[in-house]
């Protein structure tokens, strides 16, 4: 059987890779892809593997992207944070899933379920499925309560022109240019954020669709997003997800509420 992981954190796939060799040493893992634009990349390069195992929010945003861009005619495998309660419907539809911190019997137990069970192409109904379940959970913040020295400072999402990375923490500036830092790391907080108001333009920065002023052409089919508030440097969003910005720019603002 040959596998491909679909997870933006080092450790969780080094992991998972060790307990899939556990369960099945004769399991082999093609390909570790750490975000939307290089597991694109590779789904449409290479030959489908038996079994996908895939996170869902990834280093460059939601993994239900991928399924805009390539069709994934396999078995879908999910690894998640989010509660097994949250996730009834992909079980009903014959999409297994693991929760994180992943455990070595469950994994057994998809393992053969993916063994035992036919699979049909159903790469549309995943992806309506992941979009779905977005829409009908409220993972995103209204507003922040950001640590300044002494105080917290009440920071709504409204007032957020664009989130970006620097050593490692999100850096959020603001309409009125104000800047603050979290000690989170620019994934964690996209994960707060509504994917209908922000978007994950690259790995260094997430934009909000009110301070998108408009597109400039770049090189190699590539866009460059310019702001109404100044960014410490160019936004360059790949030529793979242009269609998936364009998109969600033009979504209507209600469609996740």
């Amino acid at each position: 059987m040959k596998a491909v992981i679909v997870e933006d954190e080092h450790v969780a796939a080094q992991s998972l890779e060790r307990l899939i060799k556990s369960v099945d040493e004769e399991i082999e893992i093609l390909a570790v892809l750490p975000t939307v634009e290089e597991s694109v990349e590779w789904f449409s390069q290479n030959t489908l593997p038996d079994v996908v195992f895939m996170d869902i929010h990834l280093a460059d945003g939601d993994s239900f992207s991928i399924f805009e861009h390539v069709e994934l005619q396999c078995p879908i495998i999910f690894t998640t944070a989010y509660d097994e309660y949250a996730l009834k419907a992909f079980e009903v539809n014959s999409i297994d899933y693991l929760l994180k911190p992943i455990n070595l019997k469950k994994l057994e137990k998809a393992l053969d379920k993916l063994n035992r069970v036919s699979f049909d192409d159903n790469s549309d109904k995943v992806a309506r499925l992941i979009r779905s379940f977005f829409q009908t959970q409220n993972v995103y913040q209204n507003s922040f309560l950001i640590p300044v020295k002494d105080k917290l400072i009440p920071v709504p999402a409204d007032d957020i022109a664009f989130v970006y990375s620097e050593y490692k923490m999100a850096k959020i500036v603001c309409f009125n240019r104000q800047s603050y830092t979290m000690d989170i790391s620019l994934n964690e907080f996209y994960k707060q954020l509504n994917p209908v108001q922000f978007f994950r333009a690259n790995r260094q920065f997430i934009v909000s669709r009110r301070a998108v002023t408009d597109l400039s052409v770049w090189f190699d089919g590539k866009l460059l997003i310019n702001l109404s508030v100044a960014a410490p440097e160019k936004i360059i969003l790949s030529r793979a997800r242009t269609a998936e910005f364009k998109n969600w720019y033009m979504s209507p603002r209600d469609s996740f509420s």
